[in-house]
């Protein structure tokens, strides 16, 4: 064979690999799932999701390829939505009520184009202490992490504080992660952490393995006052045995975690996701104990913002809207 004959049937080929990946991708449909830091519970369910949907959701023609990314957490991942930057994210159900009718931190900057496309499970609110604060009062002159401001964790802070006739002067406030708050807490850096998650949560898992903690309870009257004006947290119970060392149950409160989405999703993959993830609940709850927590069967509990067509078509066909 002639150079040149070798050179043409090399080009031929490589055009012909090239082709083939172009029709490949042109297959291929991406979906992006934003979820939390490595130390929460957005992170595992949303890596399990996302091999959920690529496994299971059907697209006629096509393939969806879902993946699950970092982030964080609820409030940053509504921007993230209302800029079109991801196609879903896990919010917490206040976060994704403020951020769409405009209140609290987004008063004056509400996404209207957030959809929901279901409900998760709950997330506890779990402040977690150095041994000897036993009540909120405690924490008065001591540093507690409440997460970046702004953020839904800062703003339940505040909320606590108030609700219990403290303010943000009345401690100090650090702003550390999940992850980098357990690590403080471990090396005595930090006195609590308040942290909303899905439980038992890794990072306090890993912390309270090596370390003492406790869980300080919140109830009574101040919760109640909150709960007046913040009705999506419910009373909850962190069972004795979820912690190393927390061997008696914990009274406090929890908020439903919300799988969200915007309008401009096309409705054929908002159906194929939301009908992979609640048609395949058995296989989240391999990963994290809270995905024996999601079922089709309360796949509306607060939600208060418009579902997206997709899902909507998806949820009458179960049955679950007349």
């Amino acid at each position: 064979m002639t150079k040149l004959k070798k050179f043409l049937l090399s080009a031929a080929l490589s055009a012909g690999v090239a082709a083939t990946g172009a029709a490949q991708a042109q297959d291929r449909v991406f979906f992006g799932i934003a979820t939390g830091g490595t130390g929460g519970t957005y992170y595992p369910l949303g890596g399990m999701l996302a091999q959920v949907i690529s496994n299971n959701a059907e697209l006629e023609g096509k393939k969806l390829s879902a993946t699950a990314e970092t982030g964080n957490a609820s409030v940053a991942n509504a921007g993230l939505l209302g800029r079109g930057s991801i196609e879903s994210a896990f919010v917490a159900a206040d976060i994704l009520d403020a951020a769409y009718h405009g209140r609290n931190q987004f008063e004056g900057k509400a996404i209207t184009n957030l959809r929901a496309l279901g409900a998760l499970y709950p997330e506890t609110v779990q402040l977690v202490a150095q041994p000897g604060l036993e009540t909120f009062a405690d924490l008065a002159e001591h540093t507690v992490s409440s997460g970046s401001p702004g953020s839904g964790q800062w703003q339940l802070l505040g909320d606590l504080l108030a609700a219990h006739g403290m303010s943000r002067d009345d401690i100090g406030e650090d702003y550390s992660s999940f992850s980098q708050s357990a690590e403080k807490l471990k090396d005595g850096n930090l006195d609590a952490s308040l942290i909303t998650a899905g439980s038992p949560t890794a990072s306090i898992t890993e912390l309270a393995n090596g370390h003492d903690i406790n869980i300080i309870p919140l109830s009574g009257a101040p919760i109640a006052k909150l709960q007046e004006t913040q009705p999506y947290y419910a009373s909850a119970v962190l069972p004795a045995g979820t912690y190393n060392g927390v061997d008696h149950d914990v009274n406090t409160i929890a908020v439903r975690a919300i799988w969200a989405t915007h309008a401009d999703l096309p409705e054929d993959i908002a159906y194929a996701v939301t009908k992979a993830l609640y048609e395949n609940t058995e296989t989240l709850g391999k990963v994290h104990v809270k995905g024996k927590e999601i079922s089709v069967e309360t796949a509306l509990q607060s939600v208060s913002i418009p579902l997206h067509p997709g899902a909507e078509r998806y949820f009458r066909e179960k049955g679950i809207i007349e």
